[in-house]
């Protein structure tokens, strides 16, 4: 390998949030190389990366192939032993990058990790992409230590442990290239959201284990592309859920898991409608048909073995809505 860390930006339309978290990213990250993948943007993001940062290496695609696909597309160019991948909007810490790769070195079998997230506005709150490290309910349901829904807690260095996870965050997604690749990366029918999820999913699947260390920090401002409201995220989250578990579920648990899935769903779409307008009913319902369009693809996709338990069993949505469960 010719770099041993390369931090990834993949930037579309994003010239704002480099110029404002880059010089952060550069100034704590002295033994790295950075890179930048556009994805094909279209305002002078490429010009003022020449021209403010040329120490910064730059990837471009030949079109915007979505979260997912635009890193699967960059990182084929990009050598090194490990991957940082990096949200734009998010402002790294003193000594963020040491305690990750010292838990690489500790375990072979650590394929990827995720540092603490936290809010960048409320700086002593975690932040809903990833929080204290990502876990996944009976029904398939993210959450996260630290989040729960739309639940959210004020760090008090209750997650300042390192420890095994389900999924580690894409705001900051370290992974060994290798196990990476190995995967062949992120399912780039995804476009976004819920793709690193999926990975991890696939990885544990394959004896691999996921980590968190609360050694390390990161500030994540969140929603830089599609915020929390917006219809299109609503659609690509229920569309790649599905398909997620229809990839990585055993066949026992996935027949009842569907089937109530389908009736919270339904619950669902009605309760964004009222909370957020009636568009978020429709990206529901075109969530499902989506992941109808995708079965075929999905089923060829899946791996021979698939992990009979999740790394941590709750039953969540019951939890959360019946018994006002926050933590």
């Amino acid at each position: 390998m010719s770099e041993n860390l390369a931090i990834v930006i993949l930037n579309w339309n994003g010239k704002s949030w480099l110029e404002k978290f880059l010089p952060g990213v550069i100034h704590h990250s002295q033994n790295a190389e950075i890179y930048v993948i556009d994805n094909f943007s279209d305002d002078d993001s490429v010009h003022f990366l020449q021209s403010e940062f040329p120490s910064v290496h730059i990837v471009l695609n030949d079109k915007n192939y979505g979260f997912a696909g635009g890193y699967n597309e960059g990182l084929k160019k990009i050598d090194a032993e490990y991957y940082c991948l990096l949200n734009s909007d998010a402002e790294v810490t003193e000594n963020w990058i040491e305690p990750v790769l010292s838990l690489f070195k500790k375990d072979a079998q650590i394929a990827a990790i995720q540092p603490k997230i936290l809010s960048y506005s409320r700086k002593n709150y975690f932040e809903f992409a990833g929080a204290g490290g990502g876990l996944i309910d009976n029904l398939g349901y993210p959450y996260c230590r630290g989040r729960v829904f739309d639940s959210v807690e004020e760090d008090k260095g209750q997650y300042d442990d390192e420890t095994e996870i389900f999924w580690a965050s894409g705001c900051c997604f370290f992974i060994r290239s290798k196990n990476f690749w190995e995967q062949n990366g992120f399912d780039a029918r995804f476009f976004a959201h819920q793709e690193e999820i999926d990975l991890c999913w696939r990885l544990k699947n394959s004896g691999k284990k996921i980590y968190y260390t609360g050694k390390s920090k990161v500030y994540h401002v969140g929603g830089g592309t599609l915020n929390k409201q917006s219809p299109q995220k609503t659609f690509l989250n229920i569309r790649n859920n599905l398909s997620m578990m229809l990839k990585n579920l055993p066949f026992p648990n996935l027949i009842w898991v569907l089937f109530l899935r389908m009736i919270f769903d339904g619950a669902a779409a009605f309760y964004f409608a009222y909370k957020n307008g009636i568009s978020h009913l429709w990206a529901v319902l075109r969530g499902h048909l989506g992941f109808y369009s995708h079965i075929s693809g999905t089923l060829r996709l899946r791996q021979k073995n698939q992990i009979r338990k999740y790394h941590q069993t709750e039953w969540l949505i019951f939890k959360h809505f019946l018994g006002n469960k926050k933590k």
